[in-house]
């Protein structure tokens, strides 16, 4: 790789980092508002939060990462052509398959990449995020006890708290367990505080009473008490037992499933799915790439439009990932419909790479180009009369 190739690399994947950080940036603020819940009601600090949601941010790389790329070609391009440069390294006689080569090592940079997301990275962030928000939920008291509200905790356990001290212990706790149908058990006390151990985590409650009512007997019995432990182990999730969906399962497991796996037995034309989605993902950049190059590579004039064919290779990305996700969606019911997105990407390589060989400008009819010249200008013609008026 020359000098030039050089120059086209580094600029192609300046423009990638930056339109990846960017997008994948504004998703995660999208993504993590919806969890803001965990600082406001949930009582977790913003590390915790920060964490949690963070872990979301390889599954974001790997949507955006294919349209990043697309998106920085489609710039390099823009501005090679803009400074005449496409027109000169063309006149030097430089064939478009050597132009095609070094934005073609960025493409198999970000292939590598989106290769060890899919195969490693997501489905391991994302367990991680399901067992971290497990155990984060399984904190009862912290989770789901607010203070002034009753929470209903295992479906037929209800618990209150009157207030919080500065030091984190509850005040005035109220418990209603009737989750045992031969025994109700109602607990008061003045004080509570949480304890976690080797033997599992309890509510450490004090001053209070316990009253039990069985029901075989008439009238309850009262224990007073100083102190008092409650067991909360039982209400916490076991992370040991955590059912990860076919997204967080790496590739091995979606490719040899244990015979006795619940979802497997529910869904097995998932794994198989999800396995080809994996296998398929790293191709899509490459693709992307392909498409974009043979729209926007050849030189051309300043007469002959580049956004429309920028907006033409937008359009075919679009259909093409769009036959990617049909064929995966089928392919859970119908298994011959997973060669669909391995037929589209070839068909794209192939014609692809005829068109950057023959240096064809590939760009939409005559007809369509004018009929979108003709509403843009329409429009702009209604936009300045309505300005003037309003003026």
């Amino acid at each position: 790789m020359g000098s030039i190739g050089r120059y086209i690399f580094r600029t192609t994947l300046g423009a990638f980092l930056v339109v990846l950080a960017s997008v994948t940036m504004l998703m995660w603020m999208t993504q993590a508002l919806r969890n803001v819940d965990l600082m406001t009601n949930q009582g977790q600090t913003i590390l915790v939060f920060v964490g949690i949601t963070g872990l979301i941010i390889p599954l974001l790389v790997l949507l955006i990462a294919p349209i990043a790329l697309m998106i920085a070609v489609g710039y390099t391009l823009n501005k090679l052509s803009t400074d005449s440069e496409l027109i000169v390294m063309n006149a030097a006689g430089m064939a478009p398959w050597r132009i095609f080569q070094p934005f073609l090592a960025v493409g198999i940079v970000v292939a590598l990449v989106v290769a060890a997301i899919s195969m490693y990275v997501s489905p391991k962030s994302l367990r991680e995020l399901r067992r971290w928000a497990t155990e984060v939920r399984a904190e009862v008291v912290t989770s789901n006890v607010q203070p002034g509200r009753f929470a209903v905790v295992d479906g037929r356990m209800t618990m209150h708290v009157r207030g919080r001290a500065p030091n984190g212990q509850l005040l005035g706790v109220l418990i209603d367990d009737a989750r045992d149908a031969k025994e109700r058990v109602t607990i008061l006390a003045e004080k509570g505080s949480m304890l976690t151990n080797e033997n599992g985590t309890y509510l450490i409650l004090e001053n209070g009473t316990v009253q039990r009512h069985v029901a075989t007997q008439r009238d309850p019995d009262f224990i007073a008490f100083r102190e008092h432990a409650f067991d909360l182990s039982r209400l916490a999730p076991t992370i040991s037992f955590i059912r990860y969906s076919v997204q967080e399962r790496f590739p091995w497991e979606l490719a040899y499933p244990p015979a006795d796996d619940p979802l497997y037995k529910e869904q097995p034309g998932n794994f198989t799915a999800e396995l080809h989605n994996r296998i398929t993902a790293p191709l899509y950049p490459l693709a992307f790439l392909f498409i974009t190059f043979a729209y926007l590579g050849a030189p051309r004039t300043t007469r002959q439009s580049r956004t429309m064919s920028f907006v033409s290779a937008a359009l075919a990305v679009s259909v093409l990932r769009g036959i990617g996700f049909i064929g995966t969606i089928l392919g859970a019911q119908r298994p011959i419909t997973l060669i669909i997105p391995y037929l589209a990407i070839a068909l794209t390589f192939v014609f692809g790479t005829w068109a950057i060989l023959r240096g064809l400008i590939i760009e939409p009819p005559a007809f369509v180009t004018n009929t979108i010249t003709a509403l843009a200008d329409g429009l702009s013609r209604r936009t300045a009369a309505t300005s003037g008026q309003a003026q």
